[in-house]
């Protein structure tokens, strides 16, 4: 990689070396493929700032320890790759992704613990699920007859890979002419969808589901603004027919941020424009963001 220039469609670094975004490879039997035997975490940054890596790298290290995995760095050395590779990017707004891997099998065993574990990294230009256009007006989200994964078979706060019933979910979203899914758990009681976390206002309370979903770190920060703003908010069981009732919808993710849903299964909500509270969370969100709020500054040196 030649230094002496940035790399703005995006930089990885794989088996100790950083190499531009369209040259990253892992072998071929590594079980991160073949089994989705991973865990991962994404941290963006926006305006040359690391939104709440910290708690990130927090997160990412108790899920390694959870599915019996050991990083191959320290935390000092996967913040410093993780800098790097946004530095080589040249990138100030940059989603940033950290993955941790089995590894190869040993020759002839199929037992996952002689496996050695690998970390991958790359930080490619900033993803939005929903598109300014779509962001303006508020998303069409369907509820998903598909169950999700039960917390029971995978714990769902474990950042992973098994993404084929929201994926297939969003197919059928497609199919009914809306942008987006949320699934249900197997009692009928709402989780998230690909990538999301889902809140809903009623009678003046924001509710979020309380089980069945990713922890997610925009999710974390929507309900410490709420407690910053005297909104109240409440984690629930919220079953799937009461979203289409509500007064407002949102969706969060780091992604994205905070994102209106306009309708829900083919019905308006409210109005069938982003609501009062949601445009308020969502420009107290991106304003304090602006200004390097919970942030890590990028040292982008001399590149």
């Amino acid at each position: 990689m030649d230094l002496s220039r940035t790399y703005p469609e995006g930089v990885a670094h794989v088996e100790g070396r950083y190499v531009p975004i369209g040259e990253a490879r892992i072998p071929i039997l590594d079980r991160g493929f073949v089994r989705s035997d991973a865990t991962y975490d994404v941290v963006h940054v926006w305006k040359g700032w690391f939104f709440r890596l910290d708690d990130h790298l927090d997160r990412f290290e108790r899920n390694i320890a959870a599915i019996y995995m050991k990083l191959p760095h320290s935390r000092a050395e996967i913040a410093d790759i993780l800098t790097t590779c946004v530095r080589l990017s040249g990138l100030r707004d940059s989603y940033v992704q950290m993955t941790c891997t089995r590894g190869l099998p040993h020759p002839g065993s199929r037992d996952p613990r002689l496996s050695v574990n690998r970390f991958y990294a790359f930080a490619i230009p900033f993803v939005w699920i929903a598109n300014e256009e779509q962001r303006k007006r508020g998303l069409r989200l369907i509820v998903s007859k598909r169950e999700r994964i039960p917390p029971e078979s995978l714990d769902p706060t474990v950042k992973n890979f098994h993404w084929i019933d929201m994926t297939l979910a969003l197919y059928e979203a497609y199919a009914r002419d809306h942008e987006l899914p949320i699934l249900s758990d197997r009692h009928g009681n709402l989780t998230e969808g690909p990538g999301v976390n889902l809140f809903m206002l009623k009678g003046g309370t924001l509710l979020t589901p309380r089980r069945g979903m990713f922890d997610g770190m925009t999710r974390r920060t929507v309900m410490e603004l709420c407690t910053e703003t005297n909104v109240k908010i409440e984690e629930a069981d919220i079953p799937g027919p009461a979203l289409a009732t509500a007064d407002e919808v949102f969706l969060s993710s780091t992604a994205g941020g905070l994102m209106p849903v306009s309708v829900v299964d083919g019905r308006k909500i409210g109005d069938g424009a982003p609501g009062p509270l949601t445009r308020r969370l969502h420009d107290l969100y991106w304003s304090k963001k602006e200004k390097g709020w919970l942030g890590t500054k990028v040292d982008y040196g001399k590149t």
